[in-house]
C-alpha cells in the first residue's frame, strides 16, 4: 500500500531556486501558520493545491522576495476535488485558484500554463517550493529551492509520480516535503506549469519525504483554470 503525506519543496541537497523557477512561486499560509507553495498565474491570482486551502480559515499569500503579505479575497476549489479521497491517498482534482485582495509586487513574475499533454516515463520536470529540507523538522522552511525529478511509474491524466533519478526511491533523495504542497511542476526550461505537487513519500513508499513526489497533472483541469481565472477577473492566455 502506498503511504502518502500531505505536501509535504525540496528535501536533500537541493539548491536554491533561481531564475525562471524562482520568480513565480509564492507562499500560501493559513491562520494557523501552516504553509504551502503556490504559483502566480497573474498579478492577483495564484495556483495551488486544493487540500492547502480547503479548510474554512483565513489565508494569505506572501512574496518571499519582499516579505509582503497579501490577504486572500476568494478561493476556488476544483468542483471534483474530494478531500476524503485525498486523505485516503486516492487521486483527486487537487487544484485550486486563489484570488488576492491586491496585486503581488512587481518582482513576482507570473508563470504560464504548459501546453496540455501527457508526460512519459523518464522525462524530467522541475519542482520549486518553500518546504523543509528534512522531514519532521523546520529546517529550510520558507527558503525557495528547486530540483529536477524524473517521471516514474505509470503516468496518467490523474496522477504523476516523480523521483530523484540518483536514488530512485530506494534511499532518500531530492523530492517534495512539508511546505511544498501546491508547488509547481514545470515543463521544460521555462516557467510553464504542467502540474501541482500533491503529496510525497519517504523511500520505498514509507511515510515522509525523499522518495516519491506525487503531482496532480493539469491536463484534465486546464480548461477549468482558464475559465475560472476569467470569472475571477484575472484572465489567462488560453
Amino acid at each position: 500500500m502506498l503511504v502518502t503525506a500531505p505536501a509535504f519543496a525540496v528535501t536533500g541537497e537541493a539548491g536554491p531556486a533561481t531564475g525562471w523557477a524562482a520568480r513565480p512561486i509564492v507562499m500560501v499560509e493559513d491562520a494557523k501558520g501552516d504553509l504551502c507553495t503556490g504559483t502566480a498565474l497573474a498579478r492577483d491570482l495564484v495556483l495551488t493545491a486544493a487540500h492547502c486551502v480547503a479548510r474554512k480559515l483565513n489565508y494569505s499569500v506572501k512574496a518571499y522576495q519582499t516579505g509582503a503579505s497579501i490577504a486572500v479575497r476568494t478561493i476556488a476549489l476544483h468542483p471534483r476535488f474530494d478531500l476524503a479521497a485525498y486523505a485516503a491517498s486516492r487521486a483527486t482534482a487537487d487544484v485550486a485558484l486563489v484570488k488576492l485582495a491586491s496585486p503581488l509586487p512587481d518582482i513576482v513574475v507570473p508563470a504560464a500554463l504548459a501546453a496540455p499533454r501527457r508526460v512519459a516515463v523518464g522525462e524530467t520536470l522541475t519542482i520549486a517550493g518553500f518546504g523543509v529540507t528534512r522531514a519532521g523538522t523546520d529546517f529550510g522552511l520558507r527558503i525557495p529551492r528547486m530540483a529536477k525529478l524524473a517521471v516514474t511509474g505509470k503516468p496518467g491524466s490523474l496522477q504523476v509520480r516523480l523521483y530523484d533519478n540518483a536514488t530512485r526511491n530506494r534511499r532518500a533523495g531530492l523530492g517534495a516535503c512539508t511546505g511544498d504542497s501546491g508547488a509547481p511542476a514545470f515543463d521544460g526550461e521555462g516557467p510553464l506549469v504542467i502540474g501541482v505537487v500533491s503529496w510525497s513519500t519517504a523511500p520505498r513508499d514509507e511515510e515522509g519525504c525523499g522518495g516519491l513526489t506525487g503531482v496532480t497533472p493539469l491536463l484534465n483541469y486546464r480548461a477549468w483554470i482558464v475559465e475560472t481565472a476569467k470569472k475571477l477577473g484575472s484572465p489567462l492566455a488560453p
